[in-house]
């Protein structure tokens, strides 16, 4: 996953508390009160680590299908 090293706005570091994040918030605890507890209380860096998203896994198939079509084109042109 791609978590900015820092945030846009103020420029806090963001990505070297982004792993207990995730585990804490997909372990069952609010977002809010995790966020509260890792010292951000800055709404730019709350909404750094809210709006990552994990491209890889929606590029991916893309990338795949294009690959697939390339080979198709590729087989009826010998």
């Amino acid at each position: 996953m791609l978590v900015p090293v820092r945030c846009f706005t103020c420029g806090n570091l963001v990505a070297d508390r982004f792993a207990e994040y995730k585990s804490r918030t997909e372990g069952g605890e609010e977002s809010g009160a995790v966020l509260d507890s890792l010292g951000f209380s800055r709404y730019c860096c709350r909404r750094m680590l809210f709006t990552s998203v994990e491209t890889i896994r929606q590029i991916v198939p893309f990338y795949e299908a294009i690959e697939m079509r390339r080979r198709e084109v590729q087989s009826e042109l010998d």
